[in-house]
């Protein structure tokens, strides 16, 4: 090859690789490392720090970095060794003044005979606001998901109403400027807590009193939140609203801008609702609905429970619904709260395994199934009489079908004949039995369970036999009032019961009941 075409090949070769040079969409700046100046730059490192090309090249390298990192840089300068790579994260300075987010990534070389460092850099100051933005949205969620957790147990673990205390935790998730919870008595809302201005919430109570079951159905609005975005506007559920609030319910929108109202309502039945307004237009999201909903929807039932509280102080049965209340957030809130977090991962989890999201459909499915019958037990305690008058096989199912979606616990439930008991006899079995499932849940680690209820001439019996670790009865039937009670519930109506257990052999509950002509038959 002749000196020409080889002197020609360079100058191609150098061409190539200066045009990569100055394409590339990263930073490359060249610097001493000795007069830390720089040298060599291509366009994106000077457009990215605000200069043109004749008043980057010269610069002194420091000047592109924050002063807050300059001490560190200088040390991995000091401390770089030739075959190494040079990486970390700065903070870089713009020509105006401002500051952007870089990754360094570095190596020596030998340019023009001198030692000097070749920097790549990259901006990666809208990675970080991402970050920053997804680490403030999974704070922000969590935050919900802790304070709605926090009053559902807060709602369910007692049956005395707090209205204020529910308007307090709506506002821990949604900040609201004024805010009221009403129940419905006769044609009128009446408030029983308001949040807000002193004079706001010393103006309790007063009534709004509603025109017409038409004003209700918009009130009820499908059980679906209604977002007002300017109260003040001509928009038809803004004048609607203006309306409503006449008179003394006026100052709820004294300096107010944007609105919400959420229905508090029971089995389709509106008992009340809860309202909150902002000194902001278009304040509340949809995502602020679906958080008021959630509230909303728990107070309901509470006070729906506090109104049966009411009606068990009166009737003896105190005890009862309280029991009602722990069942109702043991069971159903927490199946539904791992369900709700279970379909909000799915999306996702689809994306990445198919074969794990279809098992969480599965636990899904599970889940929601297991809540419905244990709604459904609780709907049939909530009326007394559904324990005496439904088949006694079809309640030991609901029971049965609510232990395995809560505990993911299979029972193999087994009715045989025809099953007609007095009252007193059929509530005794049904809670015979439903104590047995609860401590097979709490207590067993059982992986399977059977339920028999078996009639043979006059005899009624219920077998359920778990084959979980089992216990020795003399040690723990000695404070252990669940069992003690499902003795004493037997022995009240004249049945037998029987307990077999051993550890590591599972346990076995039975109680038999025989009609004499002494106990009258339905």
């Amino acid at each position: 090859m002749t000196e020409h075409n080889l002197h020609t090949q360079t100058i191609a070769g150098e061409r190539r690789y200066h045009d990569i040079f100055e394409n590339v969409n990263d930073g490359l700046i060249i610097f001493d490392l000795d007069s830390r100046q720089i040298i060599e730059a291509n366009p994106a490192a000077w457009i990215m720090h605000g200069y043109q090309q004749d008043e980057f090249i010269g610069q002194p390298l420091m000047i592109l970095i924050h002063s807050d990192d300059q001490s560190v840089f200088s040390k991995y300068l000091q401390t770089f060794q030739p075959g190494n790579v040079f990486d970390t994260r700065i903070t870089h300075i713009h020509r105006d003044g401002s500051s952007f987010s870089g990754d360094w990534r570095g190596t020596a070389i030998n340019y023009n005979n001198r030692l000097c460092l070749l920097g790549i850099v990259r901006d990666i100051s809208r990675r970080i606001q991402a970050e920053e933005l997804l680490h403030h949205r999974i704070e922000t969620r969590t935050h919900e998901q802790a304070t709605l957790l926090q009053i559902s147990h807060t709602l369910a673990s007692t049956l005395e109403f707090r209205p204020g205390l529910i308007l307090d935790q709506l506002r821990e998730i949604i900040e609201y400027s004024h805010g009221g919870i009403f129940a419905l008595e006769d044609s009128s809302l009446v408030t029983l807590a308001m949040r807000g201005t002193p004079k706001l919430e010393q103006s309790l109570p007063f009534r709004i009193h509603l025109q017409g079951p038409e004003t209700l159905a918009v009130l009820f609005n499908g059980h679906r939140p209604i977002r007002i975005a300017d109260v003040w506007s001509s928009n038809p559920q803004a004048q609607f609203l203006r309306t409503l609030l006449d008179d003394g319910a006026a100052r709820l929108l004294k300096g107010m801008q944007s609105w919400m109202w959420v229905p508090l309502a029971v089995r389709g039945r509106i008992i009340g609702g809860v309202g909150v307004a902002s000194s902001e237009k278009n304040y509340f999201t949809a995502h602020h609905a679906d958080l008021a909903l959630s509230v909303a929807n728990q107070a309901a039932i509470t006070m729906v429970n506090a109104e049966l509280y009411g009606q068990a102080q009166a009737l003896a049965v105190i005890e009862e619904r309280q029991r009602l209340a722990r069942n109702l957030h043991d069971a159903v809130n927490q199946s539904l709260f791992s369900a709700g977090l279970i379909a909000e991962v799915l999306p996702r989890l689809w994306e990445r395994d198919q074969a794990e999201a279809i098992q969480s459909l599965e636990d899904l499915r599970r889940l929601t199934r297991g809540a419905q019958a244990e709604m459904r037990a609780l709907l049939a305690e909530l009326r007394p009489s559904t324990l005496t008058d439904s088949n006694l096989g079809e309640l030991l199912l609901l029971l049965a079908n609510a232990l395995s979606g809560r505990t993911n616990i299979p029972v193999d439930v087994n009715l045989l004949g025809e099953f007609s008991l007095p009252a007193d006899v059929q509530v005794t079995f049904y809670r015979v039995c439903q104590e047995a499932l609860n401590n097979v849940a709490k207590h067993s680690k059982a992986t399977q369970v059977e339920l028999n209820l078996t009639k043979e001439g006059d005899s009624i019996k219920l077998h359920v036999h778990d084959n979980g670790l089992g216990f020795d009865p003399e040690i723990m039937l000695s404070g252990h009032y669940g069992l003690g009670m499902m003795r004493e519930r037997a022995e009240a109506v004249g049945a037998t019961f029987s307990l077999f257990s051993q550890t590591g052999q599972g346990t076995d509950v039975t109680i038999l009941w025989i009609k004499t002509p002494n106990k009258e038959g339905k």
